[in-house]
This record gives C-alpha cells, structure tokens and sequence, in this order.
C-alpha cells in the first residue's frame, strides 16, 4: 500500500484559551478528492493552515510525504485597487513560465481570454479560474483549494466543481478542499469530511449525508434534500418511491 500523501494525527490547536480544532485525524492518498464541511467557525481554514504548514498545532502530528508538491488556492485574493497587475504578470510572479506555458495553464481553466485583463476587472467566476490556474503552476500532487467557487453564482459553481473533478482525473493529483455546497461537489468528491473544530462524521457522501451529527448541524431538510440528490446522482431513478421514503426518514 502506498504511503499517504498527508497524515494528520491527534491534531489539537488552541489560540487565546480558545480550542480552534480538536482531536483530528485524517489521512489523504494519491489522487483522491477529500472535501471538508461545516458551519461558518468549525476551523476549515484553520485545518487547510494546519495541514499546509502554515500554522504548528498545539499538539500531534501532521505529516505530509516527502518531495509532495502541493499547489495552494486561498479563500480571498486581497488586491490593492492602486496598483493593477495583469493575469498575464500575476502568473509569472509564480515561477517564471513562458508565455506559451501561462496560455497552457488558462486553456486548461478555460481562462485564455483574461490573459491581458486587469484582475481587478475579473468576474468572480474568472477570478477564481486565474487563482486555480496559479495553484497549478507548480505541477502539483495535492491541490489545497479553500473555498474555490467563492464569489460564484450558482451555475458557475457547477461548472467549476466539474472543472476541478476534470484537473483530478487528467492530472492525478489529490484534491484538498473546502467548501459549504455539498450537495454541488457530491460528483466531484470521494470522501467528506464533516468539521465543527473536531470531526463529527467522515467517509462516502452518501454515508455523511445520512449521519445523525450532519443533520444536527445541518438540518432535516438539508439532509433529506442532499440524500434525495445523493439517490438521483447515483441510480438515476427521480421518482423511485422506496428512497424517497426512506430520505425522508433521515
């Protein structure tokens, strides 16, 4: 069996006598998507930090394998309205890539014709499609994504869960990510991972959906609104009674 690509152990973290996350374990492997869920304060972001580097936890152990190559794409994107920078030059702040290879990396968001824009002047959609690209420079094994479909209006959410399943299966790299939709990345993940600063419940969405500690946080309704998208996306039948009974059973 391979080694994981990241191994969190026992993993506590606790700033200004506040507990931000306790107890967590997970483990990533190669090409795997994992996305993690919860309600706004859970420590999301904190466990992206946590597992990237960027922030030492009070206690455990966060392992990640060696020479891993990760690309990494933020929440927010703080830009100064002063000094306006092209996508074109933003990308060759990475690592310096040839004009050919920038184009390579837009064709691959579907971005090619922001190449002179300012960033400034960027839709939400196409922002986030800049920041994706950015995060790819770098060939990644993991892609860390938090919140990637920030700022996107519905449709375009879906286009881009679509796009980030796509980068998973031409490129092979492990997908890390946050995010509050689940029921939008349900066909673009493997595992969920339910987060309120410790782990309420974890595995298959289709085992999530239906745990009690995710309809305590999330709702009835949530709940039997996903497990009826959860039943429609994998047996195609929208009217089998049996399931519709039993979703509303959760």
């Amino acid at each position: 069996m391979k080694e994981p690509l990241l191994n969190i152990t026992d993993v506590c973290l606790e700033r200004g006598g506040r507990l931000l996350l306790e107890n967590i374990e997970l483990q990533l492997n190669a090409g795997e998507i994992m996305t993690i869920v919860g309600p706004n304060g859970a420590g999301k972001t904190t466990l992206l930090r946590v597992a990237l580097g960027l922030q030492t936890p009070t206690r455990g152990e966060v392992s990640r394998l060696t020479g891993l190559r990760i690309g990494y794409m933020p929440q927010k994107l703080h830009l100064d309205p002063t000094f306006p920078v092209t996508v074109k030059r933003f990308l060759s702040m990475v690592s310096r890539n040839t004009a050919d290879r920038i184009n390579q990396l837009l064709a691959e968001v579907g971005a090619t014709h922001v190449l002179d824009s300012a960033m400034q002047t960027l839709s939400g959609g196409e922002l986030q499609r800049v920041l994706l690209a950015r995060a790819l420079i770098l060939e990644p094994d993991l892609l860390v994504l938090d919140e990637p479909v920030q700022g996107v209006d519905v449709h375009g959410q879906s286009e881009l869960y679509r796009l980030i399943a796509r980068i998973r299966e031409e490129r092979g790299c492990a997908i890390l990510m946050v995010s509050h939709d689940l029921h939008l990345v349900m066909a673009a993940t493997d595992r969920v991972l339910c987060l309120n600063r410790h782990i309420c419940c974890s595995g298959a969405p289709e085992m999530v959906t239906s745990h009690p500690a995710y309809v305590e946080l999330f709702g009835a309704r949530a709940a039997e609104q996903l497990a009826l998208y959860v039943h429609d996306r994998n047996h195609r039948h929208e009217h089998c009674r049996d399931c519709i009974r039993e979703a509303r059973n959760v």
